[in-house]
């Protein structure tokens, strides 16, 4: 029989976000791509909520724009609210948050994917990972090496690299109450075949839960009954590159309800027809995004909890109901929600239900997203064991980046925990032994002062230039930015101000302490009342700058103090992460560790001594011991290098 066989650079499995910019990252640049997805009408679906960004994740958005990726440009041509939150606390945890238009995103980023140069959309279950095993004598850790890959139809794709990126797909199943459907989410096909050929190449897979509320039709709500949750008057946009301008749109509402005692009751009595506490799910759900069921069970003595309608898109009039995902039977579902204020006549159009999927245990990954003992194998997303699009989409981009690096020969981008949330996320993942979906969360960054969503241009823009996804106009703009931060706040040190009539005045008008004596305009802009923009009063010698400057150039004078401690903190940080570790170690030759250590030590095969710190059950007097090995390792390779050139 003939056969369907085609050489290609890179294949990308799956085409959510995190397979939308692995893909766009390898195309981008040159490698030719091949993205396969179950449906063609998934691509970049949001099967859960409406939102692109929120708490940390806006974070992860902002610094995907930052390194060349697709999200942010994608959600502002997109949104239909936009709100930034935490704006009450300080500039660490403010996060941008998104409504979108479900349907406009993903058919704008299928647009974008079918417009790029390089890559090809191919509609396909694959099904098999092609390998070969490794000359052990090559010097690499991996004992395979991948070929390629095959459709469930027989087609053979021959390519460099793979990158998985299979999302809640793997042998899905979708539960509500007693009826239990064998499809991947919103009803679309799973992907049931390629899980027995990971586990016939040793890789190691869990089973993890994730959920979905319902969707209600808005012709049936009473919206009079809730708290109505508009947008910002002024809009900021995700992408560096997008112009302000082009953001100020009229925005949709959200609203805001609340569950009650009646809501509660009625979950409680029917505990037992949902699959979660029937045991019929064997998969573990997200902690920090728990089903309704989960929060009246967990917290008891709470009367009630909020309840977010937010519509899915300008055309349609499904309405999301965020706060309450479910897996009850659709006739408890129906009861429970028309308790609710604003809910009492509601028709559901989807009803919610939980998913169940394949994934792997992360920490066969190197921080790269490369599987440790399949060179070439790469991996992104809620594979990886990870919940939430943006999550998804940063691995994605560095799956995608590290597959180009490797075909390249060149060295993988490894962000670390001081460079960047993506840093975070990723150590968190292939270091930390996580038994369930893993969220982002801004408590998760030691060094989050320095990590702001303001700032992820500058920490982030050089190294997606260095990669090739940034162009030299945009990084020369941001090197022209940081010129220009760095010249202004100087400025603002070195202007003073007397104790004069006029600067009083002002200072009263502002509800500040007068002065006594000089002061410089940093000293008043450090006063919790003051700020930048209002000391131009006063700023005789002040020339317009852009906002974007404007924004460092106070944050950096406001808390230069705490900037300038977990700057000393992360230098402390960086010594142990440039402590490289080599692959052909033996942990088995270290006497002086501890049993416990060696065998974690075996089992992550960690990087470098800072990666080694952060494992479980690796004391700092492991840590001691293994630098103290490290150091006789490095002096013993020297000597052998040193006899190998005599000879």
């Amino acid at each position: 029989m003939s056969e369907i066989r085609e050489q290609v650079d890179v294949c990308v499995v799956g085409a959510g976000h995190a397979g939308c910019e692995a893909a766009l990252a390898c195309a981008r640049l040159g490698l030719e791509t091949v993205i396969f997805t179950v449906s063609v009408d998934s691509i970049a679906l949001m099967p859960c909520n409406p939102n692109i960004g929120g708490s940390s994740k806006g974070h992860l958005v902002r610094e995907i724009d930052a390194l060349g990726g697709e999200m942010g440009k994608n959600i502002d041509k997109t949104f239909i609210q936009s709100k930034m939150l935490n704006v009450s606390k300080g500039p660490a945890v403010h996060s941008l948050r998104a409504q979108a238009d479900k349907a406009e995103y993903s058919r704008e980023m299928r647009k974008v994917l079918e417009n790029q140069d390089h890559l090809t959309i191919k509609q396909a279950e694959v099904c098999e990972l092609l390998t070969e095993n490794v000359d052990l004598n090559a010097g690499f850790l991996a004992k395979k090496r991948i070929l390629g890959i095959k459709t469930f139809t027989g087609a053979i794709y021959e390519c460099k690299a793979v990158i998985l990126c299979t999302g809640t797909y793997l042998k899905a199943r979708c539960l509500c109450g007693e009826a239990i459907t064998y499809t991947g989410p919103n009803g679309l096909q799973s992907a049931d075949h390629l899980t027995d050929s990971l586990k016939n190449l040793g890789i190691r897979i869990r089973r993890f839960k994730t959920g979905t509320p319902a969707r209600m039709d808005k012709r049936s709500i009473d919206f009079s009954k809730m708290e109505e949750q508009s947008g910002d008057e002024k809009v900021i946009p995700f992408s560096f590159s997008t112009d302000p301008n082009d953001v100020q749109i009229d925005q949709v509402s959200c609203y805001l309800t609340y569950t009650n005692k009646i809501t509660h009751e009625i979950i409680k009595q029917n505990l037992d027809r949902s699959p979660i506490y029937a045991g019929i799910i064997e998969g573990t759900g997200p902690r920090y995004c728990p089903s309704i069921e989960d929060k009246v069970v967990k917290f008891a003595d709470k009367e009630r909890h909020q309840v977010f309608i937010e519509p899915e898109g300008l055309h349609t009039n499904e309405m999301y109901v965020g706060g309450m995902s479910s897996s009850l039977p659709e006739d408890v579902q129906l009861a429970m929600y028309r308790t609710v204020p604003g809910l009492e006549h509601c028709k559901i159009v989807r009803n919610a239900y939980a998913i169940e999927y394949d994934c792997i245990d992360p920490m066969q990954l190197y921080p790269s997203l490369e599987f440790k003992e399949i060179k070439g194998l790469f991996s992104g997303g809620q594979f990886n064991g990870s919940s939430g699009y943006e999550e998804a989409a940063a691995q994605g981009l560095i799956a995608g980046i590290n597959a180009a690096q490797s075909i390249f020969g060149k060295e993988p981008l490894v962000l670390d925990r001081s460079e960047a949330y993506i840093g975070v996320l990723i150590d968190d993942l292939v270091t930390k032994e996580n038994f369930e979906p893993y969220r982002m969360m801004t408590s998760r960054a030691e060094y989050r002062l320095l990590l702001r969503q303001d700032n992820a241009d500058l920490r982030l823009r050089k190294k997606g230039y260095e990669v090739g996804l940034v162009t030299k106009e945009q990084y020369d703009y941001v090197c022209k930015k940081e010129k220009m931060i760095e010249e202004e706040t100087k400025r603002i040190k070195n202007t003073t101000v007397g104790a004069s009539k006029d600067i009083q005045e002002f200072l009263e008008r502002k509800g500040s302490a007068s002065l006594k004596t000089a002061a410089s305009l940093a000293e008043l802009i450090c006063r919790p009342e003051l700020n930048y923009e209002s000391v131009s009063e006063i700023d005789l010698k002040r020339v317009a700058l852009p906002e974007d400057v404007i924004e460092q150039v106070n944050i950096n004078i406001k808390y230069e103090g705490y900037i300038e401690r977990q700057m000393r903190q992360v230098k402390q940080y960086k010594k142990m992460e440039t402590r490289k570790i080599p692959e052909n170690i033996d942990y088995e030759d270290i006497e002086s560790l501890r049993l416990e250590a060696r065998q974690k030590l075996i089992k992550f095969k960690p990087v470098s001594v800072g990666q080694a710190s952060r494992i479980s059950g690796v004391s700092p007097a492991d840590i001691s011991v293994l630098l103290v090995y490290l150091e006789h390792f490095k002096e013993r390779k020297a000597l052998l290098d040193a006899d190998s050139n005599k000879e």
